[in-house]
């Protein structure tokens, strides 16, 4: 039975991490420009998904879809894909896979079709699957995340309570790079239960590690209220990233009430000076455009802004309602004429970057040589 992957840009450790797992039990993921058969496997988000619509439902193989927008809305996507693999695929993908080589029938635990669904009977134990076999990605290190910020769908998808990769798993596989990059909701969380830190562990870890190791940096940034004197010390002790990047997300505390952000501008505040004296380049995250937003909210974070790029980097980003969290079907904010003036002002000085004027690139932002 052939089982193709169909390359999508903004998929591809997601590739890296499936070809691994089903590498496991004995099936080989193939990469696919096009639909071919037998089988054709996609992970779509949701910004790219109605791209892939209509080449899904006109397919003459098997389909299986799976990713952040087919567990947001399996039925609507069952409704043109063969199969939904809904959440996690590790165990999921090859345990349907068996199946069909197998001529079976019947539910398989994580999948929706158009007759029906069955939930998940597992997590996936991170230990359990390699991050990457052949085809190379970054290495995971924790899953989950215990807050639940009404703009995310990571809590959706992987649960509340974060897993973590064994110190030992993590340095096996990374040895492998020269320059190591990590995957985390929040890599100043490593080892702990996602809501205090636990530094001996993050320590153990880097210590670990060899190479240039990049931590609290793009793909695994931390949260501001993560972002202590001694969690510095440990980056700048080990680690080769001179910028550190975490998510505010709004300069206004109601915005972050209502969001469940967990923190407030002061958290963020204090994270950006903590950098700057510890000769790290803060690169704050922040979010435009909820729909509850006010004029108010939106100065006080335009104040933020020009306060940030004085000694950071800013990367804003339009608010995407997506399916699936507690946002979805609501509509996103304007922002007023004299903000998208200043916003091209310090976009064009190199002091702000993100999605702003285009949500699509927050999707598609994997460095050409992931897969080397």
């Amino acid at each position: 039975m052939r089982v193709n992957w169909r390359l999508i840009n903004a998929a591809r450790n997601s590739y890296a991490a499936l070809f691994a797992a089903c590498s496991l039990y004995g099936f080989n993921l193939r990469p696919a420009d096009v639909p071919g058969a037998d089988i054709t496997c996609y992970s779509l988000n949701s910004l790219n998904e109605p791209s892939y619509r209509d080449e899904i439902r006109d397919a003459s193989c098997i389909t299986i879809v799976g990713g952040p927008h087919a567990t947001a809305c399996p039925r609507e996507v069952a409704r043109y894909a063969d199969y939904v693999v809904v959440g996690e695929g590790e165990f999921t993908l090859p345990r349907l896979l068996a199946q069909l080589e197998e001529g079976r029938e019947g539910p398989v635990p994580g999948v929706t079709t158009k007759d029906g669904a069955l939930p998940a009977d597992h997590a996936v134990l991170l230990d359990a699957f390699p991050p990457f076999s052949v085809m190379k990605g970054y290495i995971e290190i924790s899953r989950g995340c215990p807050f639940g910020c009404a703009f995310c769908q990571t809590p959706r998808i992987f649960g509340s309570v974060m897993r973590h990769r064994s110190t030992g798993s993590i340095s096996s596989f990374a040895h492998r790079y020269r320059d190591v990059r990590l995957v985390s909701p929040n890599a100043l969380a490593y080892g702990s239960d996602g809501r205090r830190p636990m530094l001996e562990k993050v320590e153990k870890l880097l210590a670990s590690l060899e190479g240039n190791i990049y931590f609290g940096t793009f793909p695994n940034e931390v949260r501001p209220e993560f972002v202590t004197g001694d969690a510095l010390e440990l980056i700048g002790r080990f680690c080769a990233n001179t910028r550190v990047a975490f998510g505010i997300q709004s300069g206004s505390d109601q915005v972050l009430e209502r969001i469940g952000r967990g923190h407030t501008v002061a958290d963020g505040i204090r994270a950006v000076e903590l950098c700057r004296d510890h000769g790290f380049t803060p690169v704050v995250d922040l979010i435009m455009g909820f729909p509850f937003e006010t004029e108010e909210d939106e100065s006080a974070t335009l104040d933020l802004i020009r306060w940030v790029v004085r000694s950071g980097h800013v990367r804003l980003h339009a608010f995407i309602p997506l399916p699936g969290t507690p946002l979805a079907g609501t509509s996103p904010r304007s922002v007023s004429p004299r903000t998208e003036k200043l916003l091209g002002r310090l976009a064009l000085e190199g002091k702000l970057t993100g999605s702003w004027k285009d949500p699509a690139i927050r999707f598609s932002r994997l460095p050409s040589d992931i897969l080397l």
